[in-house]
This record gives structure tokens, C-alpha cells and sequence, in this order.
């Protein structure tokens, strides 16, 4: 049964057929050829996984980034960071890198942020005459750092899967995103230097720095807040998205007063469009999931692996590679979904809690977001920048070294993750 549901999910993706359309076909292939598995019971399976409450989360942390980034406070949020560092080496390019790291505490979605921060940096670096290749390769990197910052969408679906605490995956990603966000910029840095690229050379204002990082704040608040309230225990995951959903609709109303009736019924349907989607992929991932554990093949594959590999690296090492390839064709959520019941018995045969493995798995998974050919944030940037996706590509390389330096450091230093 295994290796129908491989055989078929590898021709609808050959075939270009949506990831979670592919996945049902693939479940109904293996339950309609086998006399052992009731329909019925498949979509029950299906329902069953999206009948959580912590799954509530999800639409209220991308409404939440919607009404922050989509009014007066994205552009705010921008000019403090130029006036910061956009005169350095490579500034406007780590504007976007910060601007990501910052989004990421109000969304959770890369998509979401390549898509707003996108939409707002590269027409600013174009008209600086950055090249958009290299603009597009700076955002769909940066972008990924969004789902380590908490909160994040990835990681919800991970401890829905796994059974790992939410709050403590949302901590453990801080240090991980920052380690990237610095490693990213210093790589902008050095490009910038090395290619003497445009930046803005008017002196430091300090007043003009302080009107914007006033304006700012709010933005600036929400994640800490957000972490705050999950460390000390104050409220859970679900009622914490609830709550920055409040936040950010009394902040859009109050203070930046751009939140028209429009404007909230866009981000509403934009938050229930996306949400639609990840839930879709969750019912297909978890009939696969389920009929994979039927076959016995996470099973079978963690027995295989303690018979034939005794190192624990080795184990690591054998884990990130297949989630490295599965990346470059599979969309992450739909990643999680799938790989975690496979990792979840090898990780515990070495040793490894669920928290480090979440991590580990969203680092890995994330770098496949800007790796061809099914790269989600890539082909966004690209679009944007209209430039191809093999020129963005080519831009990359600075930004793979620093994420796979993080990959590493996540995987064989457990000190690295903050529990």
C-alpha cells in the first residue's frame, strides 16, 4: 500500500496537480485497491485531524499579520529600519531581512511575508538600481525566518502531529531565527560591499528615527508580547492568536485609524482563503498518515534504521537529507504532516525530545520554501522582481551557507534550542 500511495503522489506531482488534490488522490488510490481499509473510515481520518482546538490558532495569527502589514504600520515599520541601517552596506538589503524577522511575530506564514514585504521593499530597491535578482533572493531567504519567530504555522502543525507543546516549540524558535536573521544580514553585508551595491547615504537623523520607531512600536510590542504570554504560562497558543488578533484590530483602529470596513473585510477573507488551504492539506496528509501507519511503514522504517545505523549523527544526518529533498518538491505544511509520524520513533530511539526535532524539521523544510523547483517564497520574490526564478537562484548561495549553518547547529547542539 506504501508504495501505491508513493507511486501515484509522484505522478500528480509530475502532472503539476496541486499538493493536497495530489495526496487525496493518492489515499483513495491505496483504500479503493485495498479491501482492508473502509472509505468510510479514511474520511473519518480526514475530519478527525482538523476537529483540534490549537488548530483554531491558525486563521487568527494570518488575520493578525494582515491588519498589522497591510495598512500605514508595514511602511512604519520599513522606514525605522532605513533609517537604521539603510546606509550601510547591503542596508536596503537587511531592511528586508529585519522587516521579515519582525513580521514573523505578528503572521507565521512566509508566504504571507514574501508576499507584503515583497510587494513593499523591491519597488524601493529597484528605484535605488539594486539588481531585482539579487532583491528577490534577499526576500524569499528572509522570509522563511517568519516561521521560526514565533508565532508559527509550521510548528502547530508539527505539535498537532507529534504532541509537543506549542509554547515550547514557540520559545525554542527564537534563538534559531535570530541566529538567521544576523547570519542572513551579515551575508547582505557582504554582498553589498563586495559589489559596492546602491544604499542610501543621507547622514543618520536621529530625530526622523525616533518619529518612525514611536510610530513603530506597536509592531515592535506584539512579538514580545506574544512570548511573553506563552513563557509565563499567562494565556495558551489559541486564546494568544485570539488575543493579537485584538491587538492588532484596536492598533489598526486607534492609532493608525486605516482600518475601514474594507479593509477588514479583505483581511478576513485573505485569512479564511489561506486557512481554507492549510486545512485542505492537513485532511490530505492526514489520510496518507494514516494509511501509512495502517502499512506499518514509519514503523518499518525506524526498525531498518536502529538494525543498519548505530550513530546517532549518522541518524541526524540521514533525517535531514531526506527532509531536504522531500522539501524541494513537497510544500511544507503538507512536509510536517507526512514526515512527522516517520521521525517522531527514530528521534525517540536516539534520544532526541520532540522540541529540537520540531525545530530541526522546520529549519530543514524551510529552506525548501526558496529551493526549486517547487519553491513557494521563490517563485513569489520572482514574481515581484520580474525576474526569473533561475537568476534568483543564482543569487542565493550567501543565504544557503547561513541557513544550513543554522540546520546544523539545531541538529547537533541541542544547547542552541531554549527550552
Amino acid at each position: 500500500m506504501s508504495a501505491l500511495i508513493l507511486f501515484v503522489f509522484l505522478i500528480t506531482a509530475v502532472a503539476a496537480m496541486p499538493i493536497a488534490h495530489g495526496l487525496l488522490v493518492a489515499a483513495l488510490a491505496a483504500a479503493a485497491t485495498s479491501d482492508k481499509v473502509p472509505l468510510d473510515l479514511l474520511v473519518q481520518q480526514m475530519v478527525a485531524q482538523v476537529q483540534s482546538f490549537p488548530l483554531i490558532a491558525i486563521p487568527f495569527f494570518m488575520l493578525t499579520g494582515t491588519l498589522m502589514m497591510g495598512g500605514k504600520l508595514g511602511e512604519a515599520l520599513i522606514g525605522v529600519l532605513t533609517t537604521l541601517i539603510g546606509r550601510f552596506h547591503g542596508g536596503p538589503a537587511q531592511v528586508g531581512v529585519l522587516s521579515s524577522t519582525l513580521f514573523g511575530g505578528v503572521s507565521g506564514s512566509a508566504v504571507a511575508d514574501a508576499s507584503a514585504i515583497g510587494s513593499l521593499l523591491i519597488p524601493w530597491h529597484k528605484r535605488l538600481g539594486y539588481p531585482p535578482a539579487f532583491s528577490a533572493a534577499t526576500l524569499a531567504a528572509a522570509a522563511t525566518i517568519d516561521i521560526l519567530i514565533p508565532p508559527s504555522i509550521p510548528m502547530i502543525l508539527f505539535a498537532l502531529t507529534s504532541n509537543a507543546s506549542i509554547a515550547s516549540l514557540f520559545v525554542a524558535g527564537v534563538l534559531p531565527g535570530l541566529l538567521m536573521c544576523g547570519g542572513f544580514m551579515a551575508a547582505c553585508w557582504w554582498v553589498g560591499w563586495r559589489r559596492n551595491l546602491p544604499r542610501d547615504r543621507s547622514p543618520f537623523n536621529g530625530a526622523a528615527f525616533l518619529k518612525h520607531m514611536l510610530y513603530a512600536s506597536p509592531a515592535i510590542v506584539l512579538p514580545v508580547l506574544i512570548i511573553v504570554f506563552l513563557r509565563f504560562g499567562i494565556a495558551t497558543p489559541t486564546e494568544v492568536a485570539v488575543l493579537s488578533t485584538l491587538y492588532a484590530g484596536l492598533v489598526s483602529t486607534m492609532v493608525y485609524r486605516d482600518l475601514g470596513w474594507k479593509r477588514l473585510n479583505d483581511a478576513i477573507v485573505h485569512a479564511g482563503l489561506a486557512t481554507g488551504v492549510v486545512l485542505l492539506v492537513i485532511m490530505a496528509s492526514a489520510a496518507i498518515g494514516w494509511l501509512l501507519t495502517y502499512d506499518q511503514m514509519p514503523q518499518g522504517i525506524a526498525q531498518w534504521v536502529q538494525a543498519n545505523v548505530h550513530a546517532k549523527w549518522l541518524i541526524i544526518l540521514m533525517m535531514n537529507l531526506m527532509m531536504l529533498v522531500l522539501g524541494m518538491f513537497i510544500d511544507l505544511p503538507a512536509a510536517v504532516l507526512l514526515l512527522t509520524p516517520v521521525f517522531v520513533p527514530l528521534a525517540q530511539s536516539i534520544g532526541m525530545d520532540m522540541t529540537q526535532l520540531g525545530i530541526m524539521m522546520v529549519v530543514n523544510l524551510a529552506i525548501g520554501l526558496y529551493t526549486p523547483p517547487v519553491g513557494t517564497t521563490l517563485f513569489i520574490t520572482s514574481a515581484l522582481a520580474k525576474v526569473k526564478v533561475g537568476q534568483t537562484v543564482r543569487e542565493l548561495g550567501p543565504f544557503y551557507l547561513v541557513a544550513f549553518g543554522v540546520l546544523a547547529l539545531v541538529s547537533y547542539v541541542p544547547a542552541s534550542i531554549i527550552r
